[in-house]
């Protein structure tokens, strides 16, 4: 079977990217070179990003080996071909704050010279900033991956059991019972927390009471998927049921996103990925990937099945470019959701 006909079977991550040639060294041992994998790097050496750069679309498609393919609807790099997470980099902007990038290498099949190096930072990067380079980890990189695709909700989120009462979901534990969309009652396999500094990739997505027909405000990291049922397909996705990302949602009002301090992130796994109820909406529970995986303990992973078509959940998923078409589709949403 060839990948482009096994692939929709994998589960894809959607990573925002740069390509190194917008990440040049502008004062240093290696100036005017773009990023480069971690073993030609150097500390100290000063970066900038491209004022013309525009971020890409990285679609990766994970199978259980340490090794990424480009997926058929990525809008970077060739399908197929393999991509390696390289390194976790932390930089130091101007004012001493630090940012933190993840480096991609997409390789030729046959081989496996570099073709493409992508950076995906994990907060916001100013055009024509010099950020100082002040640390190469390449055995942290999964961990952290794992950490920002990881989805969640926050302390306080209530949960609907399997006999209708709601509970917060630090109060949940592994045997309760938990109401499913697809597979009726389940009981919770584990459930996870950690607590994250609430910048770039990790601060979360506030959704204010009633905006998509929630009982109460809910809170979930940007890569969370929200599950929803429109009686009529008003965005044009070609399907009613559709998923979509809770960052994608973020309007600036009713849908915003919550940088500052520290969350709180609570994580719930089940037998397999699941749609669950949180403050009335309907969201994914956490699935495990190449992705996901070490940030799991080793022991859950290994005695527990591996979810391998987290596609596979009924609708949809949305991308950025579905929305950007409609300004006002939070609302649309709202109106055409099932009550």
């Amino acid at each position: 079977m060839s990948f482009h006909s096994s692939q929709a079977e994998l589960p894809v991550r959607h990573l925002t990217v740069y390509r190194a040639e917008a990440f040049r060294v502008s004062h240093g041992v290696n100036e005017g070179d773009p990023l480069a994998d971690a073993s030609e790097l150097l500390l100290e050496d000063i970066y900038r990003l491209d004022e013309f750069a525009e971020p890409e679309r990285l679609g990766l498609a994970a199978d259980e080996t340490p090794v990424f393919h480009i997926a058929a609807d990525s809008a970077a790099g060739q399908p197929g071909a393999p991509v390696y997470l390289d390194s976790l980099l932390t930089l130091m902007g101007p004012s001493s704050e630090t940012r933190e990038i993840l480096v991609f290498v997409e390789v030729q099949p046959q081989s496996g010279l570099i073709t493409q190096i992508y950076l995906h930072p994990l907060a916001p990067l100013e055009p024509k900033t010099g950020y100082t380079l002040v640390t190469i980890d390449r055995s942290g990189a999964a961990a952290r991956l794992a950490a920002a695709a990881a989805v969640a909700f926050t302390r306080g989120t209530r949960i609907t059991l399997a006999d209708g009462r709601q509970r917060p979901i630090e109060e949940l534990q592994p045997g309760d019972r938990v109401l499913t969309r697809d597979s009726g009652p389940q009981e919770v396999r584990w459930t996870g927390m950690q607590t994250l500094r609430a910048t770039g990739a990790f601060a979360p997505i506030r959704i204010q009471p009633g905006v998509l027909n929630n009982t109460g405000e809910l809170v979930v990291s940007p890569h969370h998927r929200l599950f929803i049922y429109q009686r009529v397909d008003a965005l044009g996705a070609g399907r009613k049921e559709i998923l979509v990302k809770a960052g994608l949602l973020v309007n600036g009002t009713s849908v915003t996103q919550e940088p500052g301090g520290f969350v709180d992130y609570f994580q719930i796994l089940f037998d397999k990925h699941e749609i669950i109820y949180a403050e009335g909406i309907a969201a994914e529970s956490v699935f495990i990937d190449p992705a996901t995986r070490p940030g799991l303990p080793r022991e859950l992973t290994r005695r527990l099945q591996t979810d391998s078509a987290p596609a596979g959940l009924p609708g949809r998923e949305l991308r950025a470019g579905d929305l950007a078409r409609r300004q006002d589709a939070v609302e649309i949403l709202r109106r055409v959701s099932a009550l």
